[in-house]
């Protein structure tokens, strides 16, 4: 609804809510309210109704000054690398114990128990795009999308699934749930809708909108970005346990009879999406949340890692180990580092935890990012953009809930960085991170898929790969027709 369609509040109902920030110590944000339009204080008030000014008081007094440890208790925490108990490895696991997990997956798949949370709020803006990140297009021969990458990687596996279980493809369901951020809501509804959702039924592909948070100045006052509208921020990549309850996306995972579900970031072009691997790992070891994690590549590579932080699972950035903590190497595995298990915002969560994200959901904690925000001076009504942080976002991050489980309902699996991660954060010509490496990562994995399956391949420049569909191949397997054919790169290989 725009702000035209929106109808005008009742004097009673205005005064409500503007006694309401008053009280709060919020009552700038009515100063201009009388001489706007109605159309523009329709607009406010409804922005303004979103938020509870309380709140908004306690949890930024709380991340500007978190609580300090109680008396006596250390001001260090207890790090250690998760317990054997709790963790897997694709790299040295027995090939029976992944072909089981694989199966287990897939029965879960067919069964129609499996559901796919995606964080696809970013804009392209680092890349040179003003468009959704998942609509890149990182340069791949078929010119693929992230998105499309993606939902043919889904479209894949349901057919994986459903011929194991002697299922019609149409039988089975991973519905897709695409959480955007205010601005990339609408290009990406606009996206779907323009390419067909890629093959996928559009009621399987639900699209709703984390949420939002005001912007604060550095004395606590909630800023205007203009006499009509406050000035705010997306809440964080942590902001998805309130999105899926205040969309209605857990309610459709419960009557779809959901159980198991994946949630992965939008940037990985190398992400297994559903992976039958992770998902029946996951449900065999019985456990609320489990994440994947690549081996960090050196004691100095800036990663957060996944560890064991005073009992409990939890994420700890590169800065807060001692770099001699960082080079620590594991007795049991010598030359490899005891701290390696690289965060990739890779999760797993069992359905019965998700539904208990109203009892917690507020006990999570916010971050501060300081910024430069833009805001409207409360004496001249002019707008002033800031030449250095004059204000904060609030945000949560998704692993902010792992110290609330008991180390016995958390897992984590370790996976081969070349075959599972691969994100996109740099513009082109970075050399890292970047559509190039992102396009490479993946020409590199179907050139190793189709000479395992005994092609042979040949290229002037070693830099070339084959570019393999994921509607041919989910995981490598379903190449048997390459076998004994010289491919010359680069080169593709479609469905048929």
């Amino acid at each position: 609804m725009t702000a035209r369609e929106l109808s005008l509040p009742s004097a009673q109902a205005t005064q409500e809510l503007r006694d309401k920030y008053t009280a709060a110590g919020q009552g700038q944000v009515f100063k201009f309210y009388d001489a706007l339009s109605d159309a523009d204080k329709s607009s406010l008030f409804a922005q303004l109704a979103i938020f509870d000014p309380t709140y908004i008081n306690t949890i930024a007094a709380k991340a500007i000054a978190p609580p300090q440890p109680e008396a006596g208790a250390s001001a260090q925490p207890t790090l250690e690398p998760l317990p054997d108990a709790a963790t897997a490895s694709i790299l040295d696991s027995k090939p029976e114990d992944i072909d089981r997990w694989y199966a287990d997956g897939l029965d879960l798949i067919a069964a129609n128990k499996v559901g796919v949370v995606l964080m696809a709020g970013g804009q392209g803006t680092r890349l040179g795009s003003s468009a959704p990140k998942g609509c890149f297009n990182i340069g791949l021969p078929s010119e693929k999308s992230l998105f499309q990458i993606q939902a043919e990687r889904i479209r894949k596996v349901e057919e994986l699934a459903a011929s194991k279980a002697g299922l019609s493809t149409g039988a089975v369901t991973v519905p897709w749930y695409v959480m955007t951020s205010g601005p990339t809501r609408g290009p990406t509804e606009q996206y779907f809708k323009e390419q067909g959702y890629f093959g996928l039924k559009p009621e399987n592909v639900v699209i709703f909108e984390q949420g939002v948070l005001p912007c604060i100045s550095n004395d606590g006052k909630i800023l205007l970005e203009s006499k009509s509208k406050v000035a705010v921020a997306p809440d964080g990549n942590g902001g998805i346990y309130n999105a899926l309850v205040e969309s209605g996306v857990l309610d459709d995972m419960k009557k779809r009879g959901i159980e198991h579900i994946h949630a992965y970031c939008v940037d990985n072009c190398l992400v297994k999406v559903a992976d039958p691997v992770f998902i029946g790992f996951s449900a065999a070891a019985n456990v609320d949340i489990a994440t994947k994690v690549v081996r960090k590549r050196n004691a100095t590579e800036s990663v957060g890692l996944i560890v064991c932080k005073n009992g409990r699972p939890d994420v700890v950035e590169y800065s807060e180990i001692e770099p001699a903590t960082a080079a620590e190497e594991d007795r049991k595995q010598p030359g490899v580092l005891r701290f390696r298990a690289a965060n990739i915002v890779n999760h797993y969560y069992s359905f019965r935890f998700l539904e208990s994200i109203p009892q917690w959901v507020k006990t999570l904690p916010h971050h501060v990012a300081r910024k430069k925000i833009p805001y409207v001076d409360l004496e001249s009504g002019e707008t002033v953009k800031p030449a250095k942080p004059n204000g904060i976002k609030l945000e949560q991050f998704v692993f902010d809930v792992f110290p609330m489980l008991d180390m016995s309902k958390f897992a984590c699996m370790e996976v081969r960085r070349e075959d599972e991660f691969s994100p996109l954060k740099n513009a082109r010509g970075t050399g890292e991170d970047d559509p190039d490496t992102s396009k490479y990562d993946i020409m590199a994995q179907g050139k190793r898929w189709v000479q395992a399956a005994g092609a042979t391949v040949v290229s002037v420049d070693p830099k070339d790969g084959v570019e393999v569909s994921p509607l041919r191949s989910y995981g490598g397997e379903g190449l048997e027709g390459v076998a004994g054919k010289t491919i010359t790169c680069p080169a593709v290989i479609n469905r048929d």
